[in-house]
């Protein structure tokens, strides 16, 4: 009030504001929230969570990234701490709930130095330095990846999901797979997941898997006259339908005679007749047709012994020219002989209750493909999750060509260094530093809780072999305190422990810079002291 005069207001009714300590308190109870949901499922002892949406439906995993994004959050800072698994998922494939709970410990840590009156900036200054003297850390911990070390990479992915009973058999096909689509550009390797077409199909055991040379199509021949199996095949693919083509322009055509009407019957199959012919001449026996085939022309095909699949997808268009090096065609008058693509045999197999069709023996395939099986959907789902991690790491160890030792092993090295290197600083980012390196001893401890072992003990355990130069001692979850992971084949991408660090620094210090919240709904946003504003509701596994 100014001189008796009535107070302004800028604000709409109804607008939820929240200050200083309180709104960054609440921004950390909420995110802390989010890290508390996906904790328990780290590590190969980690436990699933079943997820039930509105509509009733079930999913049940233990991904980080899969389950945040089935959760129904409301709480502005718990949303942002989802956006980490989203950047961890899309750079790494894996490491999600590590970065969630790396995220959520710096914020828990970072509020006891706030009620020690260190003002947030410099918390965030103290946790930058950190994060990038982290980061450079990496590099002497790095080990060259070769194909066995790739084998262990999938592996350690594979562990403590669903498929953790068969890793080995899946990590021979994640690792087969991604060497096959690896390319060589500059002298650097890249891999596009986006060459290797993984199809799921419930029945059968999880061994039942393959990998396949070409690609395998959920598509059906389109006539029982065709033959089932066609050795030595010329694909033609072809993104037109084979069928009388409609006109342009609304036209009416008066027929005064039986005969005229016999006439155009006769051409329309004349036409059809043509296309058929034509393909043959062009010297292919299968055909692969994006769009659709007349009821006519199937007969003619069958007739003429090829073998054709109608309605295929797009993407399985580019796959297949890629595996078969076949070029797409539009127009049936412009295919030739060279347009067509190579394979060993083209087959329908009954897989489960429907038909498939199986491309395989391609010369130089450039493009693979994998069969997941599985005894129920919701298992045939989960090994597809954690093939397309384990897939995701091989191809990101592949492209960087070095990995670290997993476990805990490598963070708890981090947080010694970070704590020698937070005696050089001086100053109370110093204590940032301090409280960086203890919120990076949440991974160790987590694995230790998750295994059922004392996290305490665990911890001073691993503090004791690292001080005696054992750096790539981790938790032991199996028989309980440390062991050495390069030894025990647990190995992951250097690129998804680097990223979970930055995004959860990055996240931690966006939030901690907060310190007012404005939320135009009522009763929603920030300013919840109770989490009203975080509805975990349909979370069957909390």
């Amino acid at each position: 009030m100014y001189g008796g005069q009535q107070p302004i207001f800028i604000l709409k009714e109804g607008t939820n504001r929240t200050r200083g300590k309180s709104a960054q308190s609440n921004n950390i109870a909420a995110a802390k929230a989010v890290a508390d949901a996906v904790r328990t499922t780290l590590g190969p002892k980690g436990m699933d969570k079943m997820l039930v949406d509105s509509m009733g439906d079930v999913v049940i995993t233990n991904d980080g990234a899969t389950i945040l994004k089935e959760m129904d959050i409301e709480h502005p800072a718990a949303k942002m701490i989802i956006e980490v698994a989203k950047t961890q998922e899309q750079h790494c494939y894996d490491g999600t709930t590590s970065a969630v709970v790396i995220a959520g410990e710096l914020l828990k840590r970072s509020e006891d130095l706030i009620e020690q009156n260190v003002h947030p900036t410099v918390i965030c200054e103290g946790f930058r330095l950190a994060s990038d003297k982290a980061v450079d850390l990496l590099d002497g911990h790095a080990i060259d990846a070769d194909k066995s070390t790739l084998h262990e990479v999938a592996k350690t992915a594979l562990t403590g999901k669903s498929a953790g009973a068969v890793k080995a058999f899946l990590a021979d096909i994640c690792v087969d797979a991604v060497q096959a689509v690896a390319r060589e550009e500059d002298g650097e390797i890249h891999v596009d997941l986006d060459d290797i077409k993984v199809e799921k199909k419930q029945g059968g055991s999880i061994k039942d898997s393959t990998l396949v040379d070409g690609i395998i199509l959920d598509k059906e021949r389109v006539h029982s006259g065709m033959p089932r199996s066609v050795s030595g095949a010329k694909i033609a693919l072809i993104n037109s339908a084979i069928e009388v083509k409609k006109t342009e322009v609304d036209a009416k055509i008066q027929i005064t005679d039986p005969s005229m009407l016999a006439q155009f019957l006769d051409e329309e199959e004349n036409y059809l007749r043509s296309l058929v012919e034509k393909i043959q001449a062009a010297g292919a026996n299968v055909v692969i047709c994006q769009k659709g085939i007349d009821d006519l022309a199937q007969h003619y095909m069958s007739k003429a012994g090829l073998f054709a699949v109608r309605r295929a997808k797009k993407s399985d268009m580019e796959a297949l020219a890629k595996a078969t090096s076949g070029r797409i065609v539009t127009n049936i008058d412009d295919l030739s002989g060279n347009d067509l693509g190579e394979a060993a045999k083209v087959e329908e197999r009954k897989i489960g209750e429907s038909d498939m069709v199986f491309v395989t023996g391609c010369p130089e395939a450039k493009s693979v493909s994998v069969l997941l099986r599985g005894g129920t959907e919701h298992v045939v789902d989960e090994i597809r999750r954690a093939f397309d991690d384990a897939i995701g790491v091989v191809s990101v160890a592949k492209e960087d060509g070095s990995v670290l030792t997993g476990g805990g092993s490598v963070i708890a090295s981090l947080s010694r260094d970070l704590r020698a290197f937070a005696e050089g600083i001086g100053g109370r980012e110093q204590m940032a530093i301090e409280a960086f390196a203890g919120a990076l001893e949440v991974i160790p401890r987590t694995l230790a809780e998750n295994a059922g072992l004392d996290p305490v003990n665990t911890i001073i355990e691993v503090r004791k072999a690292h001080a005696e130069g054992k750096s790539t001692f981790g938790v032991n979850v199996i028989d309980g305190g440390v062991m050495d992971m390069r030894a025990a084949n647990v190995l992951e991408p250097v690129r998804v422990v680097e990223q979970a660090i930055q995004s959860a620094t990055e996240t931690a210090v966006m939030i901690l810079r907060i310190d007012d919240v404005i939320s135009s709904r009522a009763g929603g946003g920030g300013g919840m002291p109770d989490m009203g504003g975080m509805d975990m509701g349909g979370m069957g596994g909390f």
